[in-house]
């Protein structure tokens, strides 16, 4: 396209979307055939183009596979995420005689393994002789200046009482969630989250790390269905739930139970999750089982699509080995899964019921508003919002137990980094 166009050295999928199309918007030749291109896959679009308009279509997609657009994708958490992906999903449409210009997963694939041997040591200063990875990830994040800055932010959040939104801000909960999970690296956040439990008081602290008072449980369970059509008109939600889908899918034929063969991306979708509108967590203290807070209460086909939707967290192999195996710290991108640990037992007892206690005064934490840029071109330049306010309160002040009064497990989850840190 032209005489050599500043991209024409690039390989494929080399380019996020967001600048592969400010790319294509300044080049005369890509222009012109990327707005011929969204003419095509929006509705009426081939009647807009008059006769011929197959043609056209079909040449320009052809040009444009020899741009950056071409398996250009996404980074989790960049500025300006959902800007990117509003172009992500618009090539994602644009498939004509088997050309496509984007794959079927809208990120880049990240290396974000955990650090072992830096969280042993961490561990081996403490003078507690008996392994408790929940309590020696609680204090690593803690040593962390970024990981302990932000967690502490995200449960000030989580806790703190609003006078439009009632016992807790979910929207503003759900926000810091997200940074704290797209900004920390997951050599904190997953042995926060994965670390394996012996007894039910741990598994209950691990239960907690997401504040589910806020972020994930009300009173009443909606209806899966509802919450997944909510997440897939969002361009982050949607994106966060298809890459879930491709980084765990499930494959019996492997023995790491994925067909991607990766474990750490699947734990890593997994976290992007967090802080949308199908938020995933324990659903207990005395399993390891996951899901998202909602049910399946119609009938037909519809039932159908939602067990299978409820099935893909409860009954998934790819998500069960890839938490076993970072429990067993094997978290390797292939290979064998150490059996399963006592921890898992179905027949654990259930934790009883603790008093609960006031964390107001125990951690307090802003987070800055982030003022957007002009809009753009491309859709929507908002951040990386997932849950609209008046989506994501349902069931109003009634519906979650006031706070910021929380369990003592939450209190113990937040205040044993600080004593460790200070002892």
């Amino acid at each position: 396209m032209g005489d050599g166009p500043a991209w024409a050295s690039a390989g494929e999928g080399s380019w996020d979307c967001l600048s592969a199309g400010d790319a294509c918007s300044g080049d005369e030749a890509c222009s012109p055939r990327l707005r011929t291109l969204r003419q095509c896959v929006a509705g009426d679009g081939s009647v807009k183009l008059g006769p011929g308009a197959r043609n056209q279509c079909e040449t320009a997609m052809t040009a444009l596979m020899a741009t950056p657009l071409r398996g250009c994708r996404c980074k989790r958490g960049m500025k300006k995420e959902k800007n990117c992906l509003s172009i992500y999903w618009s090539l994602q449409q644009a498939i004509l005689h088997g050309l496509r210009l984007v794959e079927d997963f809208p990120y880049e694939p990240e290396e974000r393994g955990s650090d072992y041997v830096r969280l042993a040591s961490i561990a081996a200063e403490s003078e507690v002789t008996t392994v408790n990875r929940c309590l020696d990830a609680a204090k690593a994040c803690n040593i962390d200046e970024t990981c302990q800055k932000l967690r502490t932010e995200y449960v000030s959040s989580c806790i703190q009482p609003s006078a439009r939104s009632g016992p807790c801000n979910r929207p503003k909960c759900n926000k810091a969630l997200r940074k704290f999970f797209d900004r920390v690296p997951a050599d904190y956040t997953h042995e926060l989250l994965f670390c394996p439990c012996t007894d039910t008081a741990c598994a209950e602290r691990r239960r907690q790390t997401v504040v589910p008072g806020c972020s994930y449980e009300d009173k009443d369970k909606p209806g899966c269905l509802a919450q997944l059509r909510l997440c897939k008109a969002d361009y982050v939600c949607r994106s966060r739930w298809a890459q879930f889908q491709y980084d765990c899918q499930p494959w019996h034929g492997s023995s790491s139970g994925c067909k991607q063969e990766n474990h750490a991306a699947c734990l890593l979708a997994y976290t992007g999750l967090i802080g949308s509108t199908i938020t995933p967590n324990y659903l207990d203290n005395s399993t390891s089982n996951v899901g998202p807070w909602c049910s399946c209460s119609t009938g037909g086909h519809q039932r159908e699509q939602c067990v299978g939707f409820l099935a893909f967290f409860h009954d998934n192999i790819c998500l069960k080995k890839a938490m076993l195996a970072f429990g067993n710290s094997s978290d390797v991108k292939t290979g064998g899964i150490a059996p399963s640990p006592a921890a898992d037992s179905t027949n654990a007892p259930r934790a009883t019921a603790v008093p609960d206690v006031s964390m107001e005064t125990a951690l307090r934490a802003h987070i800055p508003t982030q003022v957007n840029g002009n809009e753009r071109f491309w859709g929507d330049s908002s951040d990386s919002t997932l849950v609209s306010p008046d989506l994501s309160e349902r069931g109003g002040a009634a519906a979650r137990p006031l706070l910021p009064a929380l369990p003592l497990a939450l209190c113990w989850l937040l205040m044993t980094p600080l004593l460790l840190h200070h002892h």
